[in-house]
């Protein structure tokens, strides 16, 4: 446990705040004001795996956010940060432990997706360059070469080479091996397990996008894992019937008002899915 709690101003704080300060100004988005306080989210307490669950616009990544900059977790990719906000993180406090983490870290859709994207750029450079080395590996190999100087012994060096090795031979022993050899979502899930590291608290936004089935469960095992065992500490907004049901993790229910804590068969979409699968629960049985 590296933070306790968090407070966010209510409703009365903040109407206080525009009667004095903002009372004569027209502003388009007076964000993250009027987000949270309106669904009645005044405190949050943190276990070592605390869950934001709710639907889009619950205020669930507005919340992460604002922990994150609370807290001054890193964070890589850009995010919706209105004129507004430090002003907001003025009105919330913190409670944390003694021991600060080694990493504070938010990692958000948007840091895995420009990962992935980064990865098929490199891809593709690997590729044009694999092309290129299999004409020079024919034209090489097929040249009719005199040793006139010193200056040619390199191009000797490399015609020899050709002669000694298959072509396949040849480009892998010159060229990086293509990153391809994994899918996006197996490229997602190695991001997520590289930026977590022991001693850390860690703020994911929506870990299940980009992810399979198969790799929200593999993740979901090595948050519990890492919070159990390498002292780190876990606040993830999603709804993930994966992620929420997490061993001895804390759930929030943002799609309540006010927000209360719920256990995770009791949540809406979990419940949605049960019914589906269970209404065709006899399909399954063809199979089995």
């Amino acid at each position: 446990m590296y933070i306790k709690t968090i407070t966010f101003p209510d409703h009365e704080a903040e109407s206080l705040y525009f009667i004095c300060k903002v009372k004569r100004k027209v502003y388009s988005s007076y964000y993250p004001f009027q987000v949270l306080a309106k669904r009645g989210l005044e405190r949050l307490d943190f276990e070592p795996i605390t869950i934001l669950y709710g639907g889009n616009g619950s205020g669930k990544t507005t919340a992460l956010n604002i922990i994150a900059e609370k807290v001054e977790a890193k964070r890589d990719a850009l995010y919706n940060k209105s004129s507004f906000f430090p002003k907001y993180l003025e009105f919330c406090e913190t409670e944390e432990t003694f021991e600060q983490p080694d990493f504070k870290r938010i990692i958000t859709s948007d840091d895995v997706f420009d990962f992935v994207l980064t990865l098929r750029s490199v891809n593709e450079a690997v590729d044009e360059k694999r092309e290129e080395m299999f004409e020079e590996y024919l034209e090489t190999k097929r040249a009719k070469f005199h040793l006139r100087s010193l200056e040619d012994y390199d191009q000797l060096k490399k015609m020899n080479e050709t002669r000694r090795k298959t072509q396949s031979k040849y480009i892998r022993d010159h060229l990086m091996k293509n990153i391809r050899e994994q899918s996006n979502g197996e490229s997602a899930f190695r991001y997520f397990i590289e930026k977590i590291e022991e001693n850390g608290l860690y703020l994911l936004d929506e870990p299940e996008n980009s992810l399979s089935p198969t790799k929200q469960l593999e993740l979901k095992q090595y948050i519990e894992d890492a919070a159990r065992f390498f002292n780190c500490q876990f606040i993830i907004s999603t709804h993930s019937p994966f992620f929420l049901a997490m061993n001895h993790a804390k759930i929030y229910d943002l799609d309540q008002d006010p927000v209360e804590t719920r256990k995770w068969t009791e949540l809406e979409q979990v419940r949605v899915y049960r019914s589906f699968f269970k209404k065709h629960e006899d399909a399954f049985k063809e199979n089995d």
